[in-house]
């Protein structure tokens, strides 16, 4: 297929969305984002805002005005939001892309083995259940109505704000240690390159499906460490997973351990990360807010 450009509506316009859309109007897009209230930050960044809910009729009128659709929104205990309210929409949509945004906890527990877009499905939390069930309903849509689907599951996000360095030197950074977990990340901007690749370039087939992540998964101790060295600070003590004192929340976060290949991204999309593994992407929050924390 051949690039695309022109209208971008991003449903969900929240942190990834704000790395995208300033690549987007350099290439001569006009990004629309969603929001529930921070039109401010949505304008920062160059796109123009639209609240939802709120403006129900003119997302519905972007929807249909729209070259290419992201949708960051994520689903909950009742379902995907943006189809119970827009699929009709979106069914009848012109755009050329559209991006379903989901997760690699998608794959559930794999105790520390590799996983790819071929494996299996086998949430093991509510949260990748509910994205499983979410997958599948746009899967559904798109194959009813042909349209332009492309999944992306993203790994842990990190980038500028979501670094450990805050935390490092107000001394709140823990070091669990849970034998054996391995977590795969990716850079917020890496995240953004990977998605402007695909729609300049689709998928000859709709329906494809990409894991986001970066070369080297690790476990979350060493990363922390890694962390600390770069400004000057020792690392946190350790704390056994067993025994350390966390919210339900936090310790769901460990629940899955797996290896994520993103060899798709790279040989399809033919991208070249930018932080190619957490030490890279550690250096360039450092040199930018570490250092300033420090």
């Amino acid at each position: 297929m051949n690039a695309i450009t022109g209208r971008m509506l991003i449903l969900g316009h929240g942190y990834t969305a704000g790395y995208l859309s300033p690549l987007l109007l350099a290439k001569g897009w006009q990004v629309t984002g969603t929001t529930r209230s921070n039109r401010a930050r949505i304008s920062a960044r160059g796109a123009v805002p639209l609240l939802w809910p709120g403006e129900d009729d003119a997302v519905a009128q972007a929807i249909g005005q729209a070259d290419a659709i992201l949708v960051s929104a994520g689903p909950g205990a009742e379902g995907d939001p943006v189809l119970a309210e827009f699929a009709g929409r979106i069914a009848a949509s012109p755009a050329r892309w559209i991006g379903y945004l989901s997760t690699t906890g998608v794959y559930g527990d794999r105790q520390g083995d590799w996983v790819d877009e071929e494996t299996a499905l086998a949430p093991s939390t509510q949260r990748g259940a509910e994205r499983v069930r979410a997958e599948a309903e746009w899967q559904a849509l798109a194959e009813a109505h042909n349209l332009p689907l492309h999944i992306f599951r993203l790994a842990g996000i990190y980038g500028p704000g979501r670094g450990p360095f805050a935390k490092l030197t107000n001394g709140t950074a823990r070091r669990i240690v849970k034998p054996g977990q391995i977590f795969s990340r990716i850079h917020v901007e890496d995240i953004a390159q990977v998605l402007l690749a695909s729609i300049e370039h689709p998928a000859a087939a709709p329906g494809r499906i990409y894991n986001v992540c970066d070369n080297d998964p690790a476990p979350p101790e060493d990363v922390i460490a890694h962390a600390a060295g770069l400004i000057g600070l020792p690392p946190p003590p350790l704390e056994a997973f067993d025994t350390a004192e966390m919210t339900e929340m936090a310790r769901s976060f460990y629940a899955d351990s797996k290896r994520v290949s993103n060899r798709r991204i790279l040989d399809e999309l033919g991208v070249h990360l930018r932080y190619g593994d957490y030490r890279a992407g550690l250096a360039a929050l450092a040199a930018s807010e570490g250092n300033a924390a420090a």
